[in-house]
């Protein structure tokens, strides 16, 4: 294997991100233990920064991403059988899993991630028949909003399909050509819905997108990412501004995905699933995605709010539908564009209004934000910052800030300072760190 900051830095991390993964990547080697084989494999899986596009992905819209610099340091050793071994060396907790098509994930444990991946391999591609012993480190913060657990559950997919040599197999070449495909079928992997040829199955119980996975698999860095989705569609890079990075605060209040919290989640996609089922009753329209009904004509935005409003059993629920679709139509048809374009023009003035914008949509319309992360989202621009949003899937998780990176350092600290000091609970829980848009998934030489 070549030196990790070697091997990180080529791939387009900063080299003070890059330093931080050789103890990662060294113990994760060291908790499978016994000599190398010759055959092991080694990734570096980011988390990924939601820059805009905030419930936008599964209804069809757009989303502004980039791949963060923190992530999962995966090794992978093959096993002779069906066995797969996962370790966490930053908690020391391991689980025994195996590739089998029956096999039954745990709801609401960490377990349920990989097992999800396993059952779904196994189905998928029948013929794959080789375990693997896989530990990972990671610096990413877990139910940050960073999307650690898409992040884990393709960290697991790429181990697994490497030791397989699943790109080899017909199946997989006839239904994932690129790795636009491959974040699209991950996608559906966690939602449990099929791919092309490719079955759908048991997801995480979350109904998502694929936003987190085009982010993880599909980002460069330095650069912002335009992304339109069902299916994914590449629209435009953005570069990342001169001089500016991202500082992140992981608000302390944790965005998990499991047990209690899935209905919860999975209100925003519920809602715009429903305002679609109105729209192709009142329509006679089979048309695929919100994002596509609102594109069939002028006007059409108008109809449907109309056919909101017809179709309500209570008031209560067309102002609930109402709100969840102009928040919608919003971000994803004024704001990330318009936002793309003045980041491309070097307008910062401009850019920072309009994610300000965005972020006051979230808290009065879709209704994902916390307190928390309102005030760090407001507090960022009071402290300087060019921009400042919420992201992620909401009710709990991290903001990220828009700064110079000279006077990063001296930001983060003021920023910290006035949270410990209004929420000195949520606070100490709190992560706050710097990176920049990074490289998308890769496998070390």
């Amino acid at each position: 294997m070549v030196p990790v900051v070697e091997g990180v830095g080529a791939a387009g991390l900063r080299p003070e991100a890059a330093a931080s993964k050789e103890g990662l990547f060294a113990r994760a080697e060291a908790a499978i233990g016994g000599p190398r084989s010759g055959a092991e494999a080694a990734f570096f899986v980011p988390g990924r920064i939601e820059v805009l596009g905030k419930h936008t992905d599964y209804a069809g819209g757009r989303s502004l991403l980039c791949a963060a610099e923190q992530g999962f340091c995966l090794v992978a050793r093959p096993r002779p059988d069906r066995r797969v071994t996962i370790r966490n060396v930053d908690s020391g907790e391991r689980a025994d899993l195996a590739l089998d098509p029956d096999l039954e994930p745990q709801v609401g444990h960490w377990s349920n991630y990989p097992a999800t991946v396993l059952r779904r391999v196994a189905r998928n591609f029948p013929d794959a028949a080789s375990g693997a012993d896989l530990a990972f480190g990671s610096d990413l913060p877990p139910a940050s909003g960073m999307s650690s657990s898409s992040a884990f559950m393709i960290a697991v997919f790429l181990a697994i399909a490497a030791v397989n040599r699943l790109d080899d197999r017909a199946a997989y070449r006839s239904a994932i050509r690129s790795r636009t495909d491959l974040a699209g079928y991950l996608g559906t992997v966690e939602n449990g819905q099929t791919f092309g040829c490719l079955a759908g199955d048991k997801g995480v119980g979350t109904f998502g997108g694929s936003e987190d996975h085009t982010a993880i698999l599909c980002c460069r860095p330095a650069t912002l990412s335009q992304y339109r989705f069902s299916p994914v569609h590449f629209e435009r890079d953005v570069p990342m501004p001169a001089g500016c990075g991202f500082v992140v605060a992981f608000s302390g209040l944790l965005a998990e995905k499991t047990g209690a919290a899935l209905a919860t989640y999975n209100r925003a996609s519920h809602a715009a699933a429903r305002v679609l089922e109105i729209w192709r009753a009142a329509s006679g329209r089979a048309v695929s995605t919100l994002e596509a009904a609102v594109n069939e004509g002028p006007g059409t935005a108008d109809d449907i709010r109309r056919a909101i409003s017809a179709s309500s059993d209570a008031a209560s629920d067309a102002t609930v539908l109402l709100k969840r679709f102009d928040q919608f139509v919003l971000e994803s048809g004024t704001i990330l564009p318009s936002a793309g374009d003045a980041l491309r023009d070097g307008d910062l003035r401009r850019f920072g209004d309009l994610v300000e914008r965005s972020q006051r949509a979230a808290e009065e319309w879709l209704g994902n934000q916390v307190p928390e992360t309102a005030w760090l989202a407001r507090q960022a621009r009071t402290l300087g910052a060019a921009a400042a949003s919420a992201f992620g899937a909401g009710f709990g998780g991290s903001v990220w800030a828009l700064v110079e990176t000279a006077r990063a350092g001296d930001f983060m600290r003021e920023w910290r300072g006035a949270y410990a000091r209004a929420y000195p609970d949520a606070s100490a829980r709190a992560v706050f760190f710097e990176t920049s848009p990074g490289p998308s998934a890769f496998r070390l030489a």
